[in-house]
């Protein structure tokens, strides 16, 4: 199943990735019935679990990744935030997922502690997401960190990895692709991009990249394009004035910021209209996509038709 998922990240024109959000509770049964009733599942190439994103109290992105691929027989990209273990837990989850055929691993280093709901937590973070990448270029040749064989040896990972889309300095964003590509990421997810300037600019570093990078599994790496639909206009302006790595031009800011004062119904329909034009664009400039939507598999279906 990665084997296919991975021949049609890098051989086929069209790759879909939905993000999942675990639900602040025991069960994500009914985020599963909620993408059945869309028929999403049928729609895209696999998924994708979140990890306690800005630290709040969510249910487990790897038990909740190996329920939604075991319920649809889908890959899914379990996000591992380096926030909340050490080198033990880390290497010990991935063992035990990989029992459970997990083995797509989206490597982040975590929104800080400080942003959680939960009280006093502390963070652990013994490195970035490199180290992530690091330990699972040990388990993929066969021993742990500390290089003692493994019995039996787990099937082969697939390390993703994350990049802004912007930046003042665009050649550090190329930097630190090369630097993931050489810890052995087969793939890199965008922070969300919002114009066709922007997704050819990235394209074009991660080439670069590519070509630098001392790890021979570069050359078979790929960039995936985040896709955040905006349908609200103080999403439109939250994102562009709060969220690091991410510009919304001022065109898109203008055009919702003056739907929206004809109401909520004329700012959705011209909010989904500009998201599915870049939708259509950036499959039709690249063909790979990750979309996030805070669960609104409504709005993920609607987008891909």
């Amino acid at each position: 199943m990665f084997e296919k998922f991975c021949d049609v990240l890098c051989l086929e024109k069209n790759f879909i990735t939905v993000e999942i959000n675990p639900p602040h509770g025991a069960s994500i049964n009914s985020v599963i019935e909620d993408i059945k009733k869309y028929n999403l599942h049928e729609k895209v190439t696999g998924f994708s679990c979140t990890d306690n994103p800005l630290a709040k109290l969510k249910m487990s992105g790897v038990l909740s990744a190996i329920k939604v691929q075991q319920a649809f027989g889908k890959p899914v990209i379990a996000t591992m935030s380096m926030r909340d273990k050490n080198k033990l837990s880390l290497q010990s989850t991935l063992l035990g997922a990989n029992d459970f055929d997990l083995r797509c691993i989206l490597a982040l280093t975590g929104d800080p502690a400080k942003f959680s709901d939960q009280p006093d937590v502390k963070g652990v973070l013994e490195r970035d997401s490199t180290l992530l990448l690091s330990i699972i270029h040990h388990l993929n040749k066969g021993v742990d960190y500390s290089n003692k064989a493994l019995k039996p040896t787990p099937k082969p990972i697939y390390p993703f990895a994350v990049s802004n889309a912007t930046a003042k300095d665009m050649n550090s964003l190329k930097k630190r692709m090369v630097k993931k590509l050489n810890y052995g990421a087969r793939a890199i997810i965008t922070q969300p991009v919002y114009n066709l300037e922007n997704a050819k600019e990235l394209l074009a570093l991660f080439d670069e990249a590519k070509e630098i990078s001392i790890r021979e599994t570069a050359k078979e790496a790929h960039l995936v394009l985040g896709q955040f639909p905006i349908v609200r206009a103080r999403t439109a302006n939250f994102i562009d004035d709060k969220v690091p790595g991410i510009s919304v031009p001022k065109v898109i800011i203008d055009e919702m910021n003056l739907a929206s004062m004809d109401g909520e119904e004329k700012e959705q329909e011209i909010g989904f209209a500009l998201s599915k034009r870049i939708f259509n664009e950036m499959m039709e400039v690249h063909g790979k996509v990750h979309l996030m939507t805070h669960n609104r598999f409504d709005l993920c279906s609607a987008l891909i038709g």
